[in-house]
């Protein structure tokens, strides 16, 4: 190959990256994650960031969990109700910028009446996918709702095994 085709192949480094990044998401979900620079937020985004669902909290919560970076700004708490193995309930409270806050918004729309086997299966691209994409400048955005959800799911898991152990 020419040099300047090589050059013309390799200039859009990023998209390279994100291909490779969410290849092995994309073979697992049989679908392609958008790819590209995303520079605004879609209508479901700004529906999402605006009007956030599933907000408040769970005050006899099952699980719960706290994430983020308070020094940047982007923070959530997130807890779940569970009733015969699915999560009948989830709410959530976070601080950040509007991606994070619609990535939080959808990750529990997602996990809502999931069993715990099946939240503990949702990625971060099925939150992308959901979203019909995010600004790449808010990548990091998606990991707190999915990290969240994880985090609240091993809370109750801990809990309900110490349970377990008490009554024995």
């Amino acid at each position: 190959m020419r040099q300047k085709e090589i050059k013309r192949k390799t200039d859009n480094w990023k998209d390279l990256y994100r291909k490779n990044r969410y290849e092995d998401e994309e073979l697992q979900l049989g679908m392609e994650l958008p790819h590209g620079p995303v520079l605004f937020y879609n209508e479901l985004v700004a529906d999402h960031s605006t009007n956030p669902r599933n907000v408040g909290r769970i005050t006899d919560a099952d699980g719960s969990a706290h994430v983020g970076d308070p020094s940047c700004g982007d923070e959530m708490q997130l807890w779940i109700k569970i009733n015969g193995g699915r999560i009948a309930d989830i709410k959530f409270q976070s601080s950040g910028c509007a991606g994070a806050v619609a990535t939080s918004s959808m990750t529990t729309v997602l996990a809502k009446g999931k069993t715990i086997s099946e939240a503990k299966r949702i990625t971060d691209a099925h939150v992308i996918l959901a979203l019909k994409g995010i600004p790449s400048r808010d990548g990091k955005c998606v990991l707190s709702g999915i990290t969240a959800l994880l985090e609240a799911i091993k809370d109750y898991e801990r809990k309900n095994a110490a349970d377990k152990n008490s009554a024995s």
